[in-house]
């Protein structure tokens, strides 16, 4: 399905709003929003909703992960092997 299927004022939402939230699940690719001629808001099924969050956190430990090496904030996985089986023994 087109881009441009999926773009729909917001007072086509209000008329058959019953009508989308039922096909979300059948065609899973969000519907925009427009009002006043501008996107303003994004439609979309829960499961693309999850997954989609799931990837933006993903991305965010990458992230951080990527920032820490940058900076010189790691340790070998010998040394934190070591140190964590050190610590069961002791704990």
């Amino acid at each position: 399905m087109a881009l441009s299927d999926r773009i729909k004022p917001i007072s086509y939402l209000k008329a058959h709003a019953a009508e989308i939230i039922r096909t979300l699940g059948d065609q899973p690719a969000p519907l925009i929003i427009t009002q006043n001629g501008e996107a303003k808001a994004v439609v979309e099924d829960i499961d693309s909703y999850e997954q989609t969050q799931e990837t933006v956190a993903l991305l965010k430990l990458i992230a951080l992960g990527e920032g820490q090496i940058e900076a010189g904030r790691v340790q070998s996985a010998s040394d934190v092997v070591r140190r964590l089986r050190k610590s069961r023994q002791t704990g």
